[in-house]
């Protein structure tokens, strides 16, 4: 494996005392300089504003799904590599991962080997493709956006959406992208759902006084600005 730059950085979010343990260390000894957290709220607190260089997140947090993590991360513009751990193997799993912005998934139990292997090949291609951050943010363990003081809850798929127009800000997504990140896969989404969740998260945007809007491009899907 291919030496690390210096000052290289990790970041671990692990509600298992143990296993989190375990992690810090074998990353450590790979020449990484690790942060860690045990809860979604405490991952995207720490990581938003001191990005690592590879984020280790695991799915089943207590406090929140680690896939509305990532995409809160993505939402502020952090373009770290993330890696997946759960204990859940099936193939929707695996796939609504990556819709939320994952970049590698590793099932429980795993060798240290095989993910330090993982976390080279992250570091070795990582890239700098997420947004500018916006002024609104997401809330994951509560699924919400606020602005300041302001705050207004938003369901699961709204949240998604929101989250998967705001990692892309100014890009359009085309509306079988925002099905894919909001709906699980196989899901029978009609226009109509769609439109009428961004209608509602359009709403919650201007309750709590966002200067972002979705636009929508006719024929084609919605852009957040």
């Amino acid at each position: 494996m291919s030496a690390l730059a210096p000052g290289t950085t990790a970041g671990i979010c692990e509600d298992d005392d143990e296993l989190r343990g375990v992690l810090r260390q074998a990353l450590e000894r790979e020449g990484l300089a690790v942060r860690a957290t045990a809860s979604g709220t405490e991952a995207v607190r720490a990581f938003a504003e001191r990005p690592p260089d590879v984020l280790v997140l695991d799915i089943g947090l207590p406090d929140a799904d680690g896939r509305d993590v990532c995409q809160a991360l993505r939402a502020r513009g952090v373009a770290s590599p993330v890696l997946f751990l759960t204990a859940r193997d099936a193939l929707a799993d695996r796939v609504s991962g990556f819709h939320a912005g994952g970049d590698d998934y590793l099932t429980k139990p795993f060798a240290i080997a095989e993910l330090i292997v993982r976390i080279h090949a992250l570091l070795r291609r990582a890239g700098t493709n997420a947004s500018e951050p916006g002024d609104i943010a997401l809330e994951p363990a509560g699924h919400a956006v606020s602005l300041g003081a302001a705050r207004a809850e938003l369901s699961a798929t709204e949240y998604r959406l929101l989250a998967a127009l705001a990692a892309r800000r100014g890009a359009v997504l085309r509306r079988r992208e925002l099905v894919a990140a909001a709906w699980p896969p196989g899901a029978i989404v009609h226009d109509n759902a769609l439109d009428t969740h961004v209608a509602r998260i359009r709403r919650k945007l201007r309750d709590v006084g966002a200067p972002e809007a979705i636009e929508t491009v006719r024929g084609v899907g919605y852009v957040l600005r």
